[in-house]
This record gives structure tokens, C-alpha cells and sequence, in this order.
């Protein structure tokens, strides 16, 4: 009877040790995947995103009135404006985000216990939302947003004539720190933004289906999206005046020296003196269309990649 036993507690310690074994590799591939799904599916809400909070002069009622004005006035395909730096950028994020993440909660896991602490896991997703905002969110965003804040298809009277020339105007008129417009801002809002959405994924997931990093078991597509979903809600809330911000600092031209915003800090001060508090939060609802079912979408597909890996490896582990 010993040795049934032995073999239980061989099979246990198998699965101890495989909890940590998805690499990053296979989490930024999944983050990848599941963004590019994300973006083709989403960026008409973006655009509207986009348009309102840009929208001084108050020329759109809300989202319905905004997304038939720029398809009536525009045409239907204006409503995915900036889809190939989008596309590219969700891409390129998911993949940094979910790899460096990984590799963060490596490094902050108790090296006797191999646990991840509550702080740890917001650290590191703090840590791989700061990375992304430098190093990927920042230009792709100040080409998207230039390119979506143009009014009508025709190129004979756009300034930006697609994603490439964007940037190339950028750095020919405001140098090459022109892409990183708004940088500020944008770090606040992915690191608070990926704190606590890493952090939540977690809790709803252990919570609402047993599941747990590394476990063998693979969720279904709709448990997923209604994880992600939940957990990309808080972000959004808390961090709606840094969007608004980002936007407007990576909307302006700096070409002539003639700025309205000089900084975060300038930005939020005059939107509230001239707009009032609820202009910080312009744009809200949008967002809160777009981020929650972005997240849902990328975490259906992404955790059916890495699920299938942690199955198929534990299926392989040796007894």
C-alpha cells in the first residue's frame, strides 16, 4: 500500500512544480494573438473614443450620434481609422505585457515557497505596464490618434496620409521625442491600468472557477471573457483623467511652438478650469465599451493557448 502512495505524492509534486512552467515566450505569444482578434473586433468604439474626447466645440451628442456622424459624413470605413498601427500596437503591448509580466512574478515568487504575494502580482503588473507605455504604447498611440483626429478619407486633404508618413511628420516637425507626446500620463495609466487588471484576472478566476496558474485546466472560452471582462472594468474608472491627458497631449502639434498643454500636470489644471470636472472623465463610457470586452477577447483566446500548453505539458510530465 506504501507504494501507491509514493506515486500520489510524485504525481503531487509533479504538479507543484509544473504551476511555473508556462515560460514567457507562451505568454506573450498568447497576449499577441488575442490582440489582434481584440483590435479588428474593437476599433470602431476606439475611433468614437477618440473623437469625443477631442470634441471641444461639443459637435457630438454622445456615442450613438458621434459613430453615425463619422459614418454618415466620412463613411462606414472611417470608423476603423488607425487599425494597422492599432492592430500592430495591441500586438506588439499584449505580447511585452504578458511576457515581462511573467518574468516579473518570477523574480518577486519567495524562493522557498515558490507563492506569488498580493504585492508582488500588482508590482509586476505595475512593472510591465510601465514598460509598454515607453516603449510600445506611446508612438503607436501618437500616430493612432493623429491619424483618427483627421476629418474625411479623401488624401488630398489629410496632412497624414497613413501610419508611416504620420510618424515620418512627427519626427520631421517635432523630432523624434514628438512620438513620445504624452508619455507621462500614458505611464500612469498602463501601470495602474495592468496593476490591478493582472491582479483581478487572478482573483475572479480563482474565485469564480477554481482555476489556478499552471493547473493543467483549461476554462472555457466564456469563463475567460467573463474574468477579463470583470477585470478590465476598475482600470478605466480610475484612470479616465490620464486618457483624457494622453489624448489631448498626443493630439496637439508641436511643430510651431505653439502649445496649449506644456505638460500632464498644465493639461489636467486647464481641462478642469475651462471644461470642468466631468471633462476629465470624457470619453468614459467608450472606453468602458471597449477595454472590459477587449479584455474578455483577449483572454478567451489567450488562455485557451496557454491552457493547452500547461495541459499537454502536465500530460507529458513524467509520474
Amino acid at each position: 500500500m506504501a507504494e501507491p502512495q509514493k506515486n500520489n505524492n510524485t504525481n503531487n509534486s509533479t504538479q507543484i512544480t509544473t504551476r511555473v512552467t508556462v515560460p514567457p515566450y507562451m505568454k506573450a505569444i498568447s497576449g499577441s494573438v488575442g490582440g489582434i482578434v481584440e483590435a479588428c473586433c474593437l476599433q470602431p468604439i476606439d475611433v468614437i473614443k477618440t473623437r469625443l474626447q477631442l470634441d471641444r466645440a461639443g459637435n457630438y451628442k454622445g456615442i450613438l450620434h458621434c459613430g453615425t456622424t463619422v459614418a454618415n459624413t466620412e463613411g462606414v470605413r472611417a470608423l476603423w481609422k488607425g487599425l494597422t498601427p492599432f492592430a500592430t500596437h495591441l500586438t506588439l503591448k499584449y505580447a511585452l505585457r504578458m511576457g515581462t509580466n511573467a518574468v516579473l512574478q518570477s523574480a518577486f515568487k519567495d524562493s522557498e515557497t515558490g507563492k506569488l504575494s498580493y504585492q508582488g502580482r500588482l508590482f509586476s503588473g505595475f512593472g510591465a505596464g510601465v514598460l509598454e507605455a515607453l516603449v510600445i504604447v506611446t508612438p503607436f498611440e501618437v500616430v493612432k490618434i493623429r491619424l483618427q483626429q483627421q476629418k474625411g478619407l479623401s488624401p488630398e486633404l489629410l496632412k497624414y496620409k497613413g501610419p508611416i508618413h504620420c510618424a515620418r511628420m512627427t519626427i520631421r516637425e517635432e523630432g523624434i521625442r514628438g512620438l513620445w507626446s504624452g508619455a507621462a500620463p500614458t505611464v500612469m495609466r498602463n501601470g495602474t491600468n495592468q496593476a490591478a487588471m493582472f491582479s483581478a484576472k487572478f482573483m475572479f478566476d480563482k474565485a469564480l472557477w477554481n482555476k489556478q496558474e499552471g493547473d493543467g485546466t483549461v476554462l472555457q472560452p466564456w469563463q475567460s471573457m467573463i474574468s477579463g471582462f470583470l477585470a478590465g472594468t476598475a482600470g478605466p474608472i480610475c484612470t479616465g483623467p490620464f486618457d483624457v491627458v494622453k489624448t489631448r497631449l498626443m493630439a496637439q502639434s508641436k511643430s510651431g511652438n505653439n502649445v496649449k498643454y506644456t505638460g500632464m500636470v498644465h493639461a489636467i489644471k486647464t481641462i478642469y478650469a475651462e471644461e470642468g470636472l466631468r471633462a476629465l472623465w470624457r470619453g468614459l463610457l467608450p472606453r468602458l465599451m471597449r477595454i472590459p470586452p477587449g479584455q474578455a477577447i483577449m483572454w478567451a483566446v489567450a488562455d485557451q493557448l496557454t491552457g493547452l500548453y500547461e495541459k499537454r505539458f502536465l500530460q507529458s510530465a513524467p509520474l
